[in-house]
């Protein structure tokens, strides 16, 4: 449906988005059935991959498969039974909306350059950018024929 479920704020370093997102998936879910986590290839990295499966999620996350200095092919940390899989598709093809609600959030909210100081307002603002994304997208979800 493209609605934000979860944002957070973070101090900017190489490993905060993937710590943000472990944070946000212990938040949000109970142990009950097994989900899925579509993300984009910053996040193919052995490391969030098996925090992912030991949390009982599987990771369908888009391979980075550039070529390093030496020009071998980076190896991912996404296995070929998750790739085979008829929901990887589906999720790489949902991971669009995610990322136009950080292009709404840049142009139409003005956080693409934060005039703000302390990282509590800047939180703040960031809070209120993904509720009046939910309120501009509700309308329009409402209105789609089922």
């Amino acid at each position: 449906n493209g609605l934000v479920v979860a944002g957070t704020l973070s101090r900017a370093t190489g490993t905060a988005e993937r710590e943000a997102a472990l944070e946000m998936l212990d938040w949000r879910r109970s142990a009950g059935r097994r989900i899925t986590l579509g993300a984009d290839k910053a996040y193919d990295v052995t490391a969030f991959v098996g925090d992912l499966r030991a949390r009982k999620i599987t990771p369908h996350i888009a391979i980075d498969g550039h070529l390093t200095k030496t020009g071998k092919r980076r190896k991912t940390a996404i296995d070929r039974r998750t790739l085979r899989h008829p929901g990887y598709e589906v999720s790489q093809r949902c991971r669009k909306r995610i990322e136009e609600i950080f292009g709404w959030i840049k142009s139409s909210a003005g956080l693409a350059k934060v005039k703000l100081r302390g990282r509590a307002q800047v939180d703040a603002a960031f809070t209120l950018a993904l509720a009046a994304y939910n309120l501009i997208r509700l309308p329009k979800l409402l209105a789609a024929p089922t």
